[in-house]
């Protein structure tokens, strides 16, 4: 009997831990967002503020939350019930602290069921006729978390004349903006979730991923998941991993080596019978330079002389990048020399790109002391690069140790050959005069 109450009152503890995580879901303040009937070109919006108050499970919330009382600016229509079975709108993300002024960012708008227009989707919906069921109140909501990272649409159903939606489709990523270096592969995140109590669930799916850059676009890979079939396109080295796709709705894009060419904005959209949802997501590929200075090794300067020195920097992407020359002197102190004379952009045939500097150095305008090092520094998104040359003046006053050791040997050389020279030139009078004392005798 006591094991009996144990595992009860167990049970009843993990009840109510449960009870408490389904309730967890936070209300997020909303914006609705449609067109005005007889909107011109391009389509006049309306914007009210509206509430949402959220539920993993499919308890009628309106009945267990008396206590909540929305804002007083907000119309009764524009306060929804939403259940999500999924627990994608429950996410810490979308959780502001208490007292925080950062919210999630929400939209609200309606949503019309149709027909997909995409080859790759056309079989979902290959009867004639729409069902029963698309015959309801629908809306689609699209949300990103405050960490910037999590981005979430979904579509909802709720019964004609009713603000109390049932989240049916959910599409979701955790990862909407991603850097990555050149040449590595990269998962681009995007999962998915549909309510397996609709009937548009059971009919298959389909996902689409494209790319958007700058005004332009492609489509990168497109599934039929009803007939397990990819669509026909020129794109390399872009997959999906079907085990994860069809056991977890993991739809994840596997780019196998990142190129220059693949910055930009990916949108991962699901198809269900009718119904769609996506999301967005920003890939930039950001590679640092590599740079070098020329010539190598400088040569050794003269007071009153100037010389030419170069800093190239090649290989990096995007295209912003700053160049600055620093020169660092014997006695420790570092001086900005600024940026030189600069190059334009030269972009090579793997979409990276190069630039140069040029720098003087003259040593009647610049205080170089006895020399030290010079410095060319690539500040760039991708990380910071250094390359240093040694400068060596000689000739000018106090020389250093390193001049006064050359000054020795050099000193020490001609001594040497001063000596060589006496030698053999005493040894060759000497052998002239035994000779003439020969010829006497």
């Amino acid at each position: 009997m006591a094991d009996i109450l144990t595992i009860y009152k167990l049970s009843l503890i993990l009840f109510t831990i449960l009870r408490a995580c389904g309730t967890s879901c936070p209300v997020l303040e909303c914006w609705f967002v449609q067109e005005k009937p007889g909107g011109g070109f391009p389509a006049a919006m309306t914007q009210e503020k509206s509430i949402l108050y959220i539920s993993s499970d499919t308890v009628d919330r309106t009945e267990a939350e008396p206590t909540r009382r929305p804002p007083a600016d907000i119309s009764p229509s524009r306060i929804y019930h939403i259940s999500d079975p999924s627990a994608t709108m429950c996410r810490s993300a979308l959780h502001p602290p208490q007292g925080s002024v950062k919210k999630p960012q929400c939209e609200i708008n309606p949503f019309l069921p149709q027909p997909a227009m995409v080859q790759w989707a056309a079989p979902l919906t290959s009867a004639a006729l729409s069902p029963v069921y698309l015959q309801a109140d629908w809306s689609s909501v699209a949300l990103q978390g405050l960490d910037g990272q999590l981005v979430l649409s979904n579509v909802m159903r709720a019964a004609s004349a009713t603000n109390k939606p049932n989240v049916i489709l959910s599409v979701f990523s955790k990862t909407a903006s991603i850097r990555s270096r050149l040449g590595v592969p990269v998962s681009l995140d995007c999962g998915f979730w549909a309510d397996p109590s609709s009937p548009l669930s059971g009919s298959g799916f389909s996902v689409e991923w494209r790319y958007q850059y700058r005004g332009e676009g492609r489509l990168v890979l497109a599934y039929d998941g009803k007939t397990d079939r990819y669509a026909e396109t020129s794109e390399k080295g872009a997959e999906l991993n079907f085990t994860a796709l069809h056991q977890t709705r993991n739809a994840s894009l596997l780019l196998e080596e990142t190129q220059v060419r693949h910055s930009g904005t990916y949108i991962c959209t699901i198809y269900l019978p009718y119904l769609l949802a996506q999301v967005a997501l920003d890939l930039e590929i950001q590679e640092p330079p590599s740079i070098s200075i020329s010539p190598s090794p400088l040569p050794v300067v003269i007071p009153g002389q100037s010389v030419s020195v170069q800093c190239d920097a090649s290989g990096f992407a995007p295209l912003s990048l700053q160049l600055r020359w620093e020169f660092l002197g014997a006695d420790g102190k570092v001086q900005v020399l600024g940026e030189g004379r600069m190059s334009g952009h030269r972009q090579a045939s793997d979409g990276t790109f190069s630039q140069s500097s040029w720098l003087d150095l003259d040593t009647n305008r610049l205080d170089l002391g006895r020399g030290g090092e010079l410095a060319c520094v690539a500040v760039h998104s991708g990380g910071t690069r250094r390359v240093s040359a040694t400068v060596n003046i000689v000739g000018v006053s106090a020389p250093s140790i390193e001049d006064s050791m050359a000054m020795v040997a050099v000193a020490l050389g001609l001594y040497g050959l001063i000596k060589v020279f006496s030698w053999t030139f005493g040894s060759f009078g000497s052998g002239n005069g035994d000779s003439e004392d020969k010829k006497q005798n």
